[in-house]
């Protein structure tokens, strides 16, 4: 079975009633988990976009003190898993504040995890290529709140 466009999606779905919409939805949230938490995001935190960005931050937390030490090449798994993580969350979102808000947490708490990731070079090459992603993102957004973003970045790039 091949895959119809979004558009012929979207016409089919003009021509369904709500409860036929809603059944459709349910039938979608029980196929994969990431469906299921797109719909959560849609229909729960979209309207409290700093409660989302908060839980997001808990749930790094949560996985920074969940990361096993004892050699880099677990922690390299484990910060690209947490990082798989947050671009994924950043996707539901669509926000650009959100998603910086978010990698520079991301960034904050790298560069703050012991042992030091200035001791290997693919966890330094993860923060460059974070912090390049997150310059590039500001340019989209207002003048003030680059500036803002600016002076936060600065901020973590002297920790």
């Amino acid at each position: 079975m091949k895959a119809v466009t979004v558009k012929e999606l979207k016409t089919e779905l003009t021509n369904c009633s709500n409860s036929e919409i809603i059944e459709l939805c349910l039938r979608l949230s029980k196929f994969k988990k990431e469906n299921k938490e797109l719909l959560t995001y849609l229909l729960f935190e979209s309207s409290n976009e700093e409660g989302y960005i908060q839980s997001v931050k808990t749930e790094i937390d949560e996985q920074f003190e969940l990361i096993n030490t004892k050699t880099y090449y677990f922690i390299k798994k484990s910060v690209r898993k947490i990082l798989r993580t947050i671009k994924k969350y950043i996707r539901y979102s669509k926000k650009k504040e959100t998603e910086i808000e978010l990698l520079l947490y991301f960034c904050k708490k790298l560069i703050c995890f012991k042992p030091s990731i200035k001791n290997n070079t693919v966890l330094k090459n993860i923060f460059t290529r974070e912090i390049e992603s997150i310059r590039k993102k500001m340019t989209l957004l207002h003048e003030d709140l680059q500036y803002d973003y600016e002076l936060e970045l600065q901020r973590l790039l002297n920790l």
